[in-house]
């Protein structure tokens, strides 16, 4: 049978659950153990993807399509486990959910109230249970039979959004404490908090664990590890006081000091012993710590590397978690070849063609990133303008992708109206709608979501990067094939290709059955690449994408 790991937070918000989920997780696979992870949010969207990224950072996007919370990208880096749309929950799922059962006539006519079927619903989705084969509705015909073909595992870590006390995650908090109560000794409570210190007094303060704590207790939860998010080092005096108020065995409250790398903190978890402790918890032999060889060769490599590539984000997101991923594939690409990757990010609003050369300079390379709307596209067509003329190495990801489609026709083909159907109807619409999307008028989840093949031409840089890579899954003779992952309702317009392969600009990767433009590159040039798909989603600790590692090879070789 499964145990269940939940994991909660007080006091604020953005201490680190996530991280927190993704190192438990990591942990317990090195024991030797398989997992899941999966992400409640208290918001009443059905899922994030059509949310502004200064709301929650990026949109992150499963194999099989779901637009779901950037934390599973956290779950999937340092894990390597794949998620699906059953490790993202909302809170509007949860009510659609119901309500169309209700609609469906599945309750008998009863009162449709939060508790209990709310609750149970939540419940349902925590312990990864389908739905009768009657009672489906919706997109749950889609996850009643995935969840039937998923092999079981041995825990399943469930991390709720938000902060205790939050009206909005008060449905879940019910939903938990019946299932610590059902569950008996096969669940346990993750409880992380905020220990602040106040520069003034030179102390640190443990009143708002407390009270993090008590709020739980008063909802019937009583928590079984702490862990207190901290800038400071806390003595075991702290720790002591904090078991001794909370209910909670020293062993079982560890700290979480800011580290060098987000990548260090599975290490640190390990040596105060929560994994051990969440065995022991379970009753269940603690055994011989885990070596976490290749973790620590790669943590090895990131604290030797001294040789620093400084690579340009265009974008017009000036929020770190905006794209978040392409951040860490960028940084698991450099530790792989030895080089800190020094990230500066330029705002294309403010690229004019009088000024970047200035915004660019020092730049070992760029990445165009993606995006929706007309705000700083422009920005994003000089800057691939400027790069391509210059022979700086660029890459260009969905949107950007498109952006430098967009340059090249304009300066290369001399389509001086050139643009995207997105932004403007023109007679060179070199970017169009796709014909399935043109009856489409709703926002969410109605984009190509999810893993598509591409076909990659042979003696392109493209496939010369993915040959050996575990993303490749077919590979007979010539035909090398890949999957990746896809947000974008626009594409590449195919019957301008006649155009842009003479002129220079070769389409090196395609769908084999739709024939749509995949990733587009000029040979000529030094590393001149665009993929319309998202390969920072495919980038792990421990399997860095051979995209981004190619492009950090070109920069220093």
């Amino acid at each position: 049978m499964a145990k269940y790991i939940f994991v909660t937070g007080g006091v604020v918000s953005s201490l680190g659950k996530g991280i927190i989920s993704s190192s438990i997780g990591k942990l317990l696979q090195a024991r030797g153990y398989s997992i899941t992870i999966q992400k409640f949010d208290p918001y009443i969207n059905i899922d994030p993807g059509t949310l502004n990224p200064y709301e929650h950072g990026e949109c992150y996007v499963t194999v099989d399509g779901m637009e779901t919370d950037l934390d599973l990208g956290h779950y999937e880096r340092f894990t390597g486990i794949r998620t699906t749309r059953d490790n993202s929950v909302t809170t509007g799922r949860i009510y659609k959910t119901v309500i169309d059962r209700e609609r469906h006539g599945d309750y008998l006519g009863k009162t449709i109230q939060v508790v209990p079927h709310i609750t149970d619903e939540i419940k349902r989705r925590m312990l990864r249970k389908p739905l009768p084969e009657e009672a489906c509705v919706g997109d749950e015909a889609l996850s009643l039979r995935k969840q039937k073909k998923e092999e079981p595992v041995d825990f399943i870590i469930t991390e709720v959004g938000g902060t205790i006390g939050d009206i909005e995650s008060a449905p879940f908090m019910e939903a938990i404490r019946q299932l610590r109560w059902e569950l008996g000794k096969d669940a346990l409570n993750v409880h992380l908090t905020y220990v602040p210190y106040l520069k003034a007094a030179g102390e640190l303060k443990t009143k708002p664990t407390q009270h993090s704590v008590k709020e739980m207790q008063g909802m019937g939860i009583q928590p079984d590890i702490l862990i207190l998010r901290t800038e400071k080092h806390l003595s075991d005096g702290v720790r002591q006081k904090v078991a001794s108020f909370c209910n909670v065995d020293l062993e079982c409250v560890v700290q979480s000091e800011d580290m060098p790398s987000i990548y260090d903190v599975p290490v640190s978890m390990q040596q105060q012993g929560l994994d051990a402790a969440i065995l022991r918890k379970f009753q269940i032999p603690v055994g011989e710590t885990p070596a976490l060889g290749p973790w620590r060769d790669f943590l090895d490599r990131m604290h030797k590397a001294e040789k620093i590539v400084t690579i340009g984000l265009v974008g017009k997101y000036d929020l770190q978690d905006a794209y978040k991923s392409i951040r860490e594939a960028l940084v698991h690409a450099g530790i792989y070849n030895d080089r800190k990757v020094k990230l500066v990010f330029v705002n294309s609003e403010g690229i004019t063609p009088e000024n970047v050369a200035q915004k660019l300079t020092g730049l070992d390379g760029v990445v165009i990133c993606p995006g929706f709307g007309q705000r700083g596209i422009e920005g994003k067509i000089i800057a691939a303008q400027y790069t391509r003329e210059n022979n700086i190495p660029t890459f260009g990801i969905c949107l950007g992708m498109q952006m430098m489609v967009i340059e090249f026709a304009r300066n290369v083909l001399g389509f001086k109206d050139a643009n995207s159907a997105e932004m403007a109807e023109t007679a060179h619409n070199v970017i169009d709608l796709m014909e399935s999307q043109k009856a489409v008028t709703n926002m969410g989840g109605t984009m190509r979501l999810g893993a598509y093949d591409c076909r990659l031409k042979p003696d392109s840089k493209a496939y010369k990067a993915y040959e050996g890579s575990s993303l490749v899954i077919s590979n007979d003779s010539d035909d090398l094939i890949i999957a990746e992952r896809h947000r974008h309702r626009y594409e590449f317009n195919d019957s301008f290709r006649a155009d842009y392969e003479k002129a220079g600009m070769q389409i090196v990767g395609e769908n084999p059955e739709s024939g749509l433009a995949e990733i587009v590159e000029i040979p000529s040039h030094r590393w001149y690449v665009g993929a319309q798909f998202h390969p920072e989603y495919s980038s792990t600790v421990l399997k860095p994408h051979p995209l981004f590692m190619d492009f950090i090879r070109n920069i220093i070789g």
